[in-house]
C-alpha cells in the first residue's frame, strides 16, 4: 500500500492530538504527517511515531497537497478551508458541524453507513460525538425492528467542549480561580446546557442528535426528543436511550444483535454491578451498551445505557476509520 500524506488541521487541540495518536495506533500508512493549527501554534511540536513534527499554518498544509486532511478546528475554519483542500483533490474528513446536514455531503459512521461514500466525494462529515455512539447502538436494532421514536438524555463530559472546559473542571477540583468555559461551575454540578439554545427551546447539541441520527439511519420519519446535560466527567459521554420500535422484540435477540455488531460491546450484568461507565471506557474505541431492558408501560419499547469515549470513537477514531474505508475503496 502506498504511503499517504495526511494533514491534521487543529493538531494541537484535544481531538487533533487524539487523531494523531489514532493514526499511529491503527498503523495508518502515513508517509508524511502535516500538523496544522492557528498562527499562534505554528512552530510548536507534535509527536508522531517517536519523532517531533513542527506545526504549520493551514495554508502551508494545503499547499503540501495532502491525500487526506482530518479537520478538527471548528466550523468557521472548515467552512473556509475544506472546499479549498477539496479543490486540490484532498479528501477532507471534517469533525465540525459545518457540513453534516448538507445534502450532498456524506455523514458517516463506517460500521453503519459507509456505503454512502462515493469515490468522487472530497468532503466527508464526521458526526457529532453523541450521535455516533447512539447510532452505533441503534443501527442493528433499527434494521431488525424499525425504529419509530427515540427519547434520549445525554450526560456529556467536559472534553466535548474542549481544553478550556477541561481546565475549568481541573481548576475547580483544585480550588483554583480560572477561566470559565461554562456559565456555571461544573464540579459537583450538572448543567442542562450543551451548545447554544435555539428559538425552539432545544440546544444545537440536541438538534444535532435529532437531525444527524435521521440522516445516518436514512430514516427521516423517526421522532426524536433529546436533552443534553454537561456533567463533571473528564472523558466519556453517557446516554440513556428509550427507543420505541414498530415491531416487537426479544431481549435475547437484542443482546445478540448488539454483541454481533462491529464496534459494540455489551456489558450488561447489573446484578454483578457490571454496566458501562465513562471511567472504564476512557481510551477505548468501542461503544459499550448495558442496562438493556423493556419499558414496562410503553409497547415495543426498549431502554439502553450507552457509553463511549467522546474523543476517540466520538471523534478521532471515527474520522480515521472513514479514511481507512476510503483506502479500501482502492484510493
Amino acid at each position: 500500500m502506498k504511503e499517504i500524506k495526511v494533514a491534521v488541521v487543529g493538531a494541537t487541540g484535544l481531538v487533533g492530538q487524539t487523531m494523531i495518536r489514532c493514526l499511529e495506533e491503527r498503523n495508518f500508512p502515513v508517509g508524511q504527517l502535516i500538523p496544522a493549527a492557528s498562527q499562534k501554534s505554528v512552530g510548536k511540536m507534535v509527536t508522531f511515531r517517536g519523532a517531533d513534527v513542527p506545526v504549520v499554518t493551514v495554508q502551508e498544509a494545503m499547499n503540501s497537497r495532502p491525500d487526506f486532511a482530518l479537520f478538527s478546528a471548528g466550523g468557521a475554519v472548515s467552512l473556509e478551508w475544506a472546499p479549498l483542500f477539496a479543490a486540490n483533490d484532498t479528501i477532507v474528513i471534517d469533525n465540525s458541524s459545518a457540513w453534516r446536514m448538507e445534502q450532498d455531503i456524506p455523514l458517516v459512521v463506517p460500521e453503519v453507513n459507509a456505503h454512502v461514500i462515493g469515490k468522487k466525494n472530497r468532503i466527508i462529515a464526521n458526526p457529532n460525538c453523541s450521535t455516533i455512539q447512539m447510532v452505533m447502538s441503534l443501527a442493528p436494532l433499527h434494521i431488525r425492528y424499525n425504529i419509530k421514536r427515540i427519547v434520549v438524555s445525554t450526560y456529556q463530559s467536559v472534553t466535548g467542549t474542549g481544553v478550556k472546559a477541561y481546565n475549568q473542571l481541573q481548576n475547580e477540583i483544585e480550588g483554583i480561580d480560572g477561566e470559565m468555559a461554562y456559565p456555571h461551575r461544573i464540579f459537583m454540578n450538572c448543567i442542562p446546557h450543551c451548545d447554544q439554545f435555539l428559538d425552539n427551546g432545544y440546544t444545537k447539541e440536541e438538534m444535532k442528535l435529532i437531525n444527524e441520527t435521521r440522516k445516518i439511519l436514512e430514516a427521516p420519519s423517526i421522532a426524536i426528543s433529546a436533552t443534553s446535560v454537561r456533567v463533571p466527567v473528564f472523558v466519556g459521554h453517557s446516554e440513556s436511550v428509550n427507543v420505541e420500535f414498530q415491531n416487537d422484540f426479544d431481549l435475547k435477540e437484542v443482546r445478540e444483535l448488539l454483541s454481533n455488531f462491529p464496534g459494540v460491546i455489551v456489558l450488561d450484568d447489573p446484578l454483578s454491578d457490571k454496566y458501562p461507565m465513562p471511567v472504564n471506557c476512557k481510551g477505548r474505541d468501542e461503544v459499550f451498551v448495558g442496562r438493556i431492558r423493556k419499558d414496562h408501560f410503553q409497547p415495543n419499547t426498549l431502554n439502553l445505557w450507552v457509553v463511549s469515549d467522546n474523543l476517540r470513537k466520538g471523534a478521532a477514531t471515527n474520522a480515521v476509520q472513514i479514511a481507512e474505508h476510503i483506502l479500501s475503496m482502492s484510493f
